[in-house]
């Protein structure tokens, strides 16, 4: 069980140099922050409210109305007035669910990580885990084995000084709009791991207050894994050699590729979980198991420099970063239960995978762009490491036949899941935020426009849209669905497509549409979104032992639900991209980072869907992007504002 940390907690320090050579004592230019200040407001946030249920009846019906003909429309209609009559059936799972959001601190979030995350029986790869590619280092020495080393070490030094933070409480406290947000995700994604069972997964975090609280990280090489030591003793940092020294010790051990056991973690979740259940009652790989589970993250040296392979492709980055790009690259170079997974590559690149199920990407991004920042800024010399620190302890599995068969199958798996994977990775460089923001528009907003627009085009109907929405506001706040698909987002493309209409009529259109989008998210970010509460519905009336209501049974709700885009903005101040898949087979993973002067973009589809084509729908948006900034600068002026 996660514990949080007493604001007590002891202050470490890193003792790094600065760009100038001075010591940084264990930060990188904090300011005036002081220890305790992350949780602040922890206690003084609000609990997730249960929204009104007709508010979200109605507006249910309307994110609806794009989707459906006008028949199916009213035959919904009829089932969702039927379920919220007073004194009907929605009345009363309502009552159940207001009475639940007085017991929890958090009425959602149990229910969301079990249903959500746990239960999801699917491999975490491509369908749950997102993978992060990071901009080339700025450091002069990469490439090569030595350069790789010493990009690992200095990246696990970054991350470490962000660990330092959290553990004294020191990360400044994440806002929107002026209101502090929930910090209790920043103290799961370390020390974490997800744990697969064969009908449902569990997660353990170990809490550095806890007694002999975790001080290596996990190491991954020719598929063999290894603990590295990444604090002393006396909880002061290992230096930069001496994590050098480790990680050439790891390599120069490890000349023959290992049996990729790690590659099971890519597999179907009850296959791992009756595999792990198995292998576990063996006390050597019982405790491999627990040094995995224990560790704070994970680092992957991934020999991706191979004959054939164009490394500077972002497309083979994120498959890299997504699923460790097949057996053939790193897949077995992997442990995708892990909760932070880093990997570096000969060729000078970085990455990451994460597991979600104990945080969304905004503490995730805040760990990557702190610690790119910091080994950005290090120019210590690489030098002896210290006298007597302790080796790399390689874990040892023993494996049967059965299991040598399941990684057989694993590999296999994951090889069909990278033929069935389409990526398109891509800048779009004509203009960034910073055009939406001279017209005054909201650039979340104007972007999911852009594919709305975008899928209309190609289709010729809107479809059903899932942008996640931040619901941290509230005490232990996960998220909420955006729903992008709007009556207003559908009159903008059909408007686009009519030649009819003047240019003046498709901007105030456009601008209507942004305004709706720029609504339904305030709504989701202050608790009144639909989904969550549509959901905590559905799971109070299972808990009583009730039918499911003849709402959650329309086909117009199954529709709804059909998320063929599945988008997410992730801001990085670093020049990151992030990328997933598609949750349904003829659907899209789209997740897009804006800076000032460009967007970087990431979409997944899948081959077997003869529908989709991730670079079909990368070449009309790009299209559309200009097209909509062309219509923006020549609009009247009384259009424009």
């Amino acid at each position: 069980m996660f514990t949080r940390v007493p604001r007590h907690v002891l202050r470490q320090v890193m003792g790094i140099t600065g760009k100038d050579g001075a010591p940084v004592p264990g930060r990188l230019a904090r300011g005036n922050v002081h220890a305790g200040r992350m949780f602040a407001h922890q206690d003084s946030l609000a609990r997730l409210p249960v929204p009104p249920l007709q508010q979200t009846l109605y507006k249910y019906l309307m994110t609806c109305k794009p989707l459906l003909s006008p028949e199916d429309y009213e035959t919904t209609k009829k089932i969702v007035d039927d379920f919220g009559r007073p004194g009907g059936i929605g009345q009363e799972l309502q009552m159940g669910l207001i009475n639940r959001s007085k017991k929890f601190e958090n009425w959602l979030s149990d229910w969301w990580l079990r249903v959500a995350y746990l239960e999801f029986r699917s491999p975490v790869v491509v369908n749950v885990s997102p993978g992060v590619i990071f901009p080339r280092s700025e450091s002069s020495e990469v490439g090569g084995q030595d350069g790789q080393l010493q990009q690992a070490a200095k990246l696990i030094t970054g991350i470490m000084d962000f660990k330092y933070m959290i553990d004294t409480q020191s990360v400044p406290v994440d806002k929107m709009g002026g209101q502090p947000l929930c910090m209790d995700q920043y103290y799961k994604i370390l020390a974490s791991c997800r744990v697969p069972g064969p009908k449902i997964d569990g997660v353990v975090t170990y809490p550095p207050n806890m007694a002999d609280a975790p001080k290596h990280i996990v190491v991954m090489y020719n598929n063999q894994l290894y603990t590295l030591d990444v604090l002393r003793a006396d909880g002061k940092p290992h230096s930069l050699s001496d994590l050098y020294a480790g990680l050439k010790h790891i390599v120069d051990a490890t000349p023959i590729p290992a049996v990729p056991v790690g590659i099971l973690t890519s597999e179907h979740r009850n296959t791992w979980g009756k595999i792990y259940k198995k292998m576990k009652k063996d006390r050597i790989n019982k405790a491999s198991f627990e040094k995995i589970k224990r560790g704070l993250f994970l680092v992957s040296l991934d020999q991706d420099d191979k004959p054939g392979v164009d490394v500077n492709a972002l497309a083979f980055r994120g498959r890299q970063s997504l699923y460790g790009g097949g057996s053939h690259i790193s897949s077995g170079n992997r442990w995708f239960d892990k909760t932070l997974q880093f990997w570096v590559g000969r060729s000078g690149y970085m990455g990451m995978t994460y597991e979600h199920c104990t945080a969304e990407g905004p503490p995730i991004v805040a760990l990557v762009d702190h610690s790119l920042k910091y080994m950005n800024n290090i120019v210590e010399e690489i030098g002896e490491s210290t006298p007597g620190v302790t080796r790399p302890e390689r874990l040892e599995f023993n494996i049967d036949p059965e299991i040598l068969d399941t990684i057989d199958e694993a590999k296999q798996n994951i090889d069909i899941a990278h033929d069935e994977l389409q990526v398109t990775c891509f800048q779009f460089s004509s203009y960034g935020k910073d055009f939406p923001k001279s017209q005054r528009l909201s650039p979340d907003a104007f972007f999911q426009i852009a594919i709305q627009y975008t899928f209309f085009k190609l289709y010729g109907h809107s479809t059903a849209t899932y942008e996640s929405g931040s619901l941290r506001k509230y005490k232990y706040g996960r998220t909420d669905t955006i729903r992008s698909a709007s009556i207003d987002s559908d009159n903008f493309a059909r408007a686009m497509l009519d030649p009819a209409k003047k240019p003046s009529e498709r901007v105030m259109l456009f601008r209507k549409a942004i305004e709706a989008h720029k609504q339904y998210t305030n709504d989701v970010i202050n608790g009144d979104g639909i989904d969550r509460h549509l959901l905590g519905l559905k799971l109070t009336a299972i808990e009583k032992g009730l039918n499911v209501p003849d709402l959650f049974m329309d086909t117009a709700f199954t529709s709804s639900f059909h998320f063929r885009l599945s988008t997410s903005q992730v801001p990085g101040k670093e020049d990151l991209l992030m990328l997933f898949g598609p949750v349904v087979p003829d659907g899209y993973g789209i997740c897009y980072n804006p800076h000032p002067n460009h967007f970087n973009i990431s979409i997944t589809a899948y081959n077997t869907s003869p529908e989709t084509d991730s670079d079909r729908f990368a070449a009309t948006l790009t299209d559309n992007l200009l097209e909509l900034q062309d219509l923006l600068l020549k609009a009247p002026p009384a259009a424009r504002l």
